[in-house]
């Protein structure tokens, strides 16, 4: 019954198998009953036939009686015999039940014996042509016929008795039959039918992303545990579900919030790689902003002294009074902030420290305070990304800075090799005649030798005067645009305004070729040559050329005034000397000559150190290959 209880499949297998039972019990009993039936059609027959024969041995009887003939005697006897072995017949015998208290046994067992010694010794004795009393003989046959009828009504009652019990006992299983198929229709209709419609619900409803439908199934059985089990189910998908959705949205907020400071960023990054020194008005905004957006804060930049490596801390968000280490008090990037924020207690906050660093270079620390178990895995992404940012603006502003020191320290050098070069070496000729002078007049020389002194002191006066103003012209060029370039262009529309003639200039270089060195020294070559040729040349026209081909530079100042008297290069003067020294400083060679359309010429070309450099690459892997247990692999 446990079994029954717990187990839906369990009832309907007991269902089955009861219907199933009645169905074969009830062709069992049919079979049984219709099989004890057989032969009580053959019995009544053969019971009606006694019936006819006892009048047929009447009939002989008295033919005989009325004319004794042996073969009416046989016919008589024929017949009796016949009737005696019809009513002791296996037919007959077979539908009697052998139960001695039987009716029909009984009125068997008193057909036999009335035939036996009533009417069979009487037959006997009239064929033995003894006088007999036909009264007697016919009542004898009367009782006779009574008891055959009699036996015939009892053989139709039996029958008609196992009908009705068959008929009952269908009537039985078909009544046993339909309450157990309306048992298991309504066990199959309440504890199966509507289960499975509640769980194809949970699940048509499941599949809708609805997961508070519920069956609410109670027993015991297989359905219902599976209902239970599904409830379960649902509401660990529900709160799943729910976690789920909650962390989507947490990083849809993420993402968007990551988009905002990634385009915060970047909108921020050209300001803060051309912000120069002031990192406060380029990176200040930024982290202000981006510290509001991934409520973070306060941010904190110190980076570290190149001398003595000590933090200094140069920048902080969120302040409400201006940093004791400020540089700047007209600056208020510290100090913009609309709600300044509460610094909340130590327990209640953590810090982040990120590194600011570009290789092995530790350039210094970036602190972001954010509180706690708030910071995500795509925010402390996004933050290592800002280090690195702000490292390379700090590496690029250092690098910056390095190189305009060292561009101040060239220009320095610059200038003093060139004081020393021209302004130097003539005070030092104009020192040696004074000198000179002087121990002339000790000597008490004569005037004459001594006017020589001084018109050589007035030539080199005047020469130093000159080369003063050339190197003040020189110095005080303002470039529109670093480089040479603009300067030769600068240059050019002087000469040509003191000249009052056209100076063309034809310039065919690449960018970032020479150094400042070299830019000086081939500026200052151009300038001492269209010098000469607004001094000596009366010329109409003048170009200045300058081009770079096959790894070498090629600088030509050409005029067509009245050029060289004999077409070879003139006396060896001081601006001359001045230019070869420079063009062989430069490791190039100063050539003069006429051109073909009148004039002069002055060309010079050389090798830039950026040149040489690339030029020598080939060399260095020609010789690297050429060494022994060296070889290259393509």
């Amino acid at each position: 019954m446990k079994l029954l209880q717990r187990s839906l499949v369990a009832r309907i297998i007991a269902s089955l198998l009861a219907i199933s039972s009645m169905v074969v019990i009830s062709i069992v009993v049919t079979i049984v009953i219709a099989g004890s039936s057989r032969g009580d059609a053959a019995a009544i027959n053969m019971a009606g036939s006694l019936r006819m024969h006892t009048y047929q041995i009447v009939a002989a009887l008295q033919r005989y009686q009325q004319q004794p003939s042996a073969e009416n005697r046989q016919q008589v006897q024929a017949l009796a015999e016949r009737f005696d072995s019809r009513l002791t017949s296996i037919e007959l015998t077979n539908a009697i039940p052998d139960d001695a208290s039987h009716d029909l046994q009984e009125q068997h067992q008193l057909i036999i014996q009335r035939w036996e010694q009533e009417l069979s010794p009487r037959l006997e004795a009239a064929i033995a042509s003894e006088p007999a009393s036909n009264i007697a003989l016919n009542q004898t046959l009367d009782n006779l016929v009574a008891d055959i009828d009699t036996l015939v009504t009892l053989l139709e009652q039996n029958t008609e008795a196992k009908i009705g019990l068959l008929s009952v006992l269908q009537l039985l299983f078909l009544g046993l039959t339909i309450a157990m198929v309306a048992i298991a229709l309504f066990d199959i209709r309440h504890n199966l039918t509507r289960p499975l419609y509640q769980l194809v619900v949970l699940a048509r409803e499941a599949a809708h992303h609805n997961f508070q439908y519920r069956t609410h199934l109670k027993g015991s059985d297989e359905l219902a545990l599976l209902g239970r089990t599904f409830d379960d189910m649902s509401e660990q998908l529900a709160a799943s579900y729910a976690t789920l959705e909650e962390k989507v949205s947490r990083k849809k907020q993420e993402l968007e919030r990551s988009n905002q400071a990634m385009q915060l960023m970047h909108d921020a990054s050209r300001t803060l790689y051309g912000g120069g020194n002031d990192l406060c008005s380029s990176a200040a905004p930024m982290l202000r902003q981006l510290g509001t957006l991934l409520e973070l804060g306060p941010i904190r930049l110190s980076l570290n002294d190149p001398v003595d490596h000590r933090q200094m801390p140069v920048l902080e968000t969120h302040l409400r009074t201006r940093p004791m280490y400020c540089r700047d008090q007209e600056c208020h990037a510290c100090l913009i902030d609309p709600q300044p924020l509460e610094i909340m207690a130590s327990d209640q906050v953590q810090c982040l420290l990120l590194p600011i660093s570009v290789g092995d270079a530790m350039l210094g620390t970036l602190e972001i305070w954010y509180p706690q178990k708030q910071l995500a895995d795509s925010t402390r992404q996004l933050l290592i990304v800002l280090a690195d940012q702000l490292a390379t603006a700090v590496y690029l502003q250092r690098r910056i800075e390095e190189q305009q020191q060292v561009t101040l320290i060239n220009e320095r050098t610059t200038i003093a090799r060139e004081l020393h070069d021209s302004l130097a070496q003539s005070l030092s000729y104009l020192k040696m005649q004074v000198a000179r002078l002087e121990r002339m007049q000790q000597k008490e020389a004569p005037r004459e030798a001594q006017s020589a002194v001084f018109d050589e002191l007035r030539t080199g006066l005047n020469s130093a005067y000159r080369q003063l103003r050339e190197l003040l012209t020189t110095f005080r060029l303002k470039l529109e645009a670093p480089g040479l370039h603009s300067a030769l262009r600068q240059t050019t529309g002087e000469f040509a305004e003191r000249m009052a003639v056209p100076v063309e200039l034809f310039y065919e270089v690449p960018p970032y070729l020479l150094n400042p060195n070299e830019e000086i020294h081939v500026l200052q070559i151009v300038r001492e040559a269209l010098a000469n040729t607004h001094k000596h040349a009366r010329a109409h026209w003048a170009a200045v050329t300058v081009r770079f081909a096959h790894a070498r530079l090629w600088v030509s100042v050409e005029d067509d005034g009245i050029g060289l008297m004999d077409g070879s290069s003139p006396p060896m003067h001081y601006g001359l000397v001045i230019m070869r020294d420079r063009a062989e400083t430069l490791g190039g060679e100063l050539h003069i000559s006429n051109r073909q359309a009148g004039g002069v010429k002055i060309e010079f070309e050389f090798t830039p150190t950026t040149a040489r450099l690339i030029q020598q690459q080939p060399d260095v892997q020609d010789a690297f290959a050429s060494q022994p247990g060296t070889g290259t692999s393509s």
